[in-house]
């Protein structure tokens, strides 16, 4: 499961292409081997993402740099989806719009420790941790939602 990382001086490590949706929500999560490049699992993650249903007709998929390429662009309008793109070689600008929220959800994955040590070898028991850290996440950030936009008998005064 683990493939030597080209940034870490050739270390094993696995890396994940996560697709949320607005609020931060996993709606798909792919592992791979830290060496695979990320313009190879765009289609796989939105495969996923496929999977639980219809779409909306104006999706709009944001992007950064390592998706800049004719193959991601070819992939996604196959698929009829707008992406925004960050263009490789330029400096990101400090504020990169709605990629944030991605960026939230794998800070939020990585208060897991079994995620951020990942030291199994087994491509299952990857798939499962992983699997189980967004069914987690999910929960909360629904719980959350909840908490602040609904009112309820019997709710008490506490944020949980």
């Amino acid at each position: 499961m683990a493939g030597r990382s080209p940034v870490d001086r050739g270390k094993q490590g696995g890396k994940r292409s996560l697709a949320v949706e607005g609020s931060g929500i996993p709606l798909g999560v792919i592992a791979a081997p830290a060496n695979r490049r990320d313009d190879g699992l765009l289609a796989t993650a939105l495969d996923t993402v496929q999977a639980l249903g219809p779409l909306p007709d104006q999706l709009t998929v944001h992007l950064d740099a390592g998706y800049d390429d004719q193959p991601c662009r070819h992939e996604l309008a196959r698929r009829g989806m707008a992406g925004q793109i960050a263009t490789r070689g330029m400096p990101a600008p400090v504020q990169v719009g709605p990629r944030w929220v991605v960026e939230h959800s794998h800070a939020w994955l990585n208060a897991f420790g079994k995620l951020r040590w990942c030291t199994e070898r087994r491509r299952a028991c990857v798939v499962f941790w992983l699997a189980l850290a967004c069914v987690i996440l999910i929960i909360r950030r629904l719980v959350r939602r909840a908490w602040t936009h609904y009112r309820w008998d019997g709710r008490s005064h506490r944020r949980p």
